[in-house]
């Protein structure tokens, strides 16, 4: 257990430089589950995630030696910008080795925050081993991103002001990649409250420290693949997991299509921007991998909102599309002049708004003398839907629904 003491020292050393973040209610979420729902926004941190937070307290802690060296980390992304912060706010060197991978707004970001980028390996362990490798090489201190006790109080910080802001939460439910936030959260909350309950939340593509929380032992992954990058560490750290048995009531999982729901219900719904890894405790709840009673008071760590922007547009286009507010279909016309004004005017009068139209007269799977026109739809709903293609089929045109 991370000691409280270590946590309370940690949240006067970052205080003035990291934000403390809004710990507010959510109505719609509350009222849609039965609980009094608060969302912690670490997605609104000066670097977009708390891991600024075991970042700055770890670097603050360095001697004076090594703080002229300078220091490296290995990351995916939220750490790397919070060391490079840090690292800047002392006047330090900070080199940081990312995934390949990593998305372009992260990397952009930390090269904007001073620090020097090298991309090595396919995920985040295989960035580690270069890391430490290159730290030995050039004698820099490496700054763990979860298995180091000033970087978990740091992250504990985070509950101090959950439980600062509502005294009687019932329960924290928190991300878990590394295990450097859950095992400072979890023995900060513990202390404070015995009785409070801690929901661990791993993505099912980066299994590593859910097999091993069930197991008791390490178990690492052959291999990871989850849109919550954050939290895609394919090996379990036996540090941070001795913390989480120690700790944590509850370990669940979700989906990658878990978690983009959780996240498109946060952008649609609280104008919230947050990260696969930021979204898998709302995932959590919205899909009921807990139980808890009614009215329970449930604190939920938004961790980040650094997502790359073609993701949030995919998850956006294929969220409308499984809420039957986008359409396309196939229709096969003559290709005459007129063709195309008379299917646009059969779908005005379904009152479905053209978004795209593709023409296409030389495909081999036409006759002659017809064309292929796709048209992709906004739409209300699946009764909205189900009336387009009952327009279509009075007016005689022979189509096929795309999605």
């Amino acid at each position: 257990m991370v000691d409280l003491n270590k946590i309370i020292q940690a949240k006067r050393t970052i205080s003035g430089f990291v934000d403390e973040t809004p710990f507010a209610v959510s109505n719609k979420l509350s009222k849609n589950y039965n609980a009094n729902v608060y969302l912690k926004e670490e997605n609104l941190q000066k670097t977009g995630a708390y891991k600024i937070r075991g970042a700055y307290n770890m670097i603050s802690n360095l001697s004076q030696e090594e703080k002229a060296k300078g220091v490296i980390a290995a990351s995916a992304g939220n750490h790397a910008q919070g060391v490079a912060i840090s690292a800047r706010e002392f006047g330090i060197r900070a080199v940081i080795v990312m995934p390949e991978a990593t998305p372009l707004l992260k990397v952009s970001g930390t090269k904007a925050l001073g620090a020097e980028v090298i991309l090595k390996g396919d995920n985040f362990d295989e960035a580690y081993e270069y890391a430490n490798e290159y730290a030995k090489e050039h004698s820099l201190t490496f700054v763990h991103p979860f298995d180091n006790v000033f970087v978990q109080a740091g992250q504990g910080t985070t509950a101090l002001e959950m439980l600062d802001a509502v005294p009687d939460l019932d329960y924290i439910v928190a991300p878990v990649g590394g295990g450097g936030l859950i095992s400072g959260v979890a023995s900060c909350a513990k202390q404070i409250n015995p009785n409070i309950k801690i929901i661990a939340v791993g993505a099912k593509g980066a299994p590593a420290m859910f097999n091993s929380f069930n197991a008791k032992k390490v178990v690492n992954s052959k291999s990871v693949k989850t849109i919550a990058d954050g939290i895609s560490v394919r090996d379990a750290s036996p540090i941070t997991l001795r913390h989480i048995l120690e700790n944590v009531d509850e370990f669940v999982q979700v989906d990658d299509e878990e978690i983009a729901n959780a996240i498109l219900f946060l952008l649609e719904s609280q104008k919230i921007v947050v990260e696969g890894a930021g979204a898998v405790g709302v995932a959590a709840l919205m899909s009921s991998k807990f139980k808890y009673p009614k009215n329970s008071k449930i604190g939920i760590i938004l961790s980040g909102g650094n997502i790359d922007v073609q993701m949030l547009n995919i998850i956006i286009e294929k969220g409308l599309i499984k809420s039957h507010r986008k359409m396309a279909v196939s229709v096969t016309l003559v290709d005459k002049p007129g063709a195309l004004m008379g299917l646009t005017l059969a779908l005005k009068s379904a009152n479905a708004n053209i978004v795209k139209i593709d023409y296409d007269r030389f495909s081999t799977q036409i006759d002659y003398g017809d064309a292929v026109i796709t048209i992709t739809l906004e739409t209300k709903g699946k009764a909205h839907q189900d009336e387009v293609c009952e327009v279509l089929n009075s007016n005689g045109y022979i189509f096929k629904k795309i999605f």
